[in-house]
């Protein structure tokens, strides 16, 4: 097997160009050199949503505006001496929302 990595689009369209044409999962998988599974799953989400590119921006949802980080950021500066803590309860008292210490680290 090769080593882990993405499958580029056009790959994809090879794979599933050759599964239409009636070839087996298996052999399609031994042809690429790739996992069995990933073809599968390929194969299926295909299926289902009739499409084989990737789907970008998939994660978790931020909690903060570009805007508020912003502020957290400027916020922090001003007293350096401050916690992470600290921070984030500053921005609960101004902004009415709750953030973690760990949102206030990462940003």
């Amino acid at each position: 097997m090769s080593s882990r990595h993405h499958i580029d689009d056009f790959m994809r369209g090879r794979i599933i160009g050759k599964i239409e044409e009636g070839r087996k999962i298996t052999d399609v998988a031994r042809e690429f050199d790739i996992a069995h599974s990933v073809v599968s799953r390929l194969w299926k989400s295909f299926k289902t949503a009739r499409m084989c590119s990737r789907r970008h921006g998939e994660g978790r949802v931020r909690s903060t505006t570009p805007a508020e980080d912003r502020y957290i950021v400027l916020s922090a500066k001003r007293n350096r001496r401050t916690t992470a803590q600290q921070v984030a309860n500053q921005f609960l008292a101004a902004s009415g929302k709750q953030i973690s210490r760990k949102t206030v680290a990462d940003v």
